[in-house]
């Protein structure tokens, strides 16, 4: 198998919707994507970008097999940090070191962009994330309550 990870371009969009569907699938939520093609594009490669992502590409296949999707978040405590919003692979692809790649450049763009930190959330019930996030020493809090409006 050839794997790169790489930065995503327009064109990925297709393949990075279907990755997150397939999250939200894991997360026993499927219904809870609701953002369409158009706008996805738009708020990624548009004239005032909101979000950024790395891609997994199975070059053999020419497949998205991973996805890193993350925007910069403004603590008032802390100053800019990378937030990361999705980390995806495929279920296929899992095991292989993908998610340890994608999470490593992901400390690298913090680093290099002089950023304060990363930030992110995961559920309770997701063990092998938690497990993965402890290996790089990531501290995981209980105390906040997540909340949030749709409109």
């Amino acid at each position: 198998m050839a794997l790169i990870i790489r930065k995503a371009n327009k064109e990925d969009c297709r393949e990075m919707m279907e990755l997150i569907r397939e999250l939200a699938l894991f997360e026993k939520a499927p219904e809870e994507v609701t953002v369409d093609l158009q706008h996805f594009e738009q708020s990624g490669f548009g004239a005032q970008p909101v979000w950024w992502a790395l891609v997994v590409e199975d070059t053999e296949k020419n497949k998205l097999v991973g996805l890193a999707l993350y925007y910069i978040r403004y603590s008032t405590w802390k100053g800019q940090r990378l937030y990361l919003e999705d980390l995806i692979v495929s279920e296929a692809y899992r095991g292989q070191g993908l998610g340890k790649g994608l999470f490593d450049a992901l400390l690298e763009i913090a680093r290099a962009e002089n950023f304060r930190g990363m930030v992110w959330q995961a559920l309770d019930w997701n063990t092998p994330a938690l497990d993965f996030y402890k290996k790089y020493g990531a501290q995981l809090d209980n105390e906040w309550v997540n909340c949030s409006l749709d409109f």
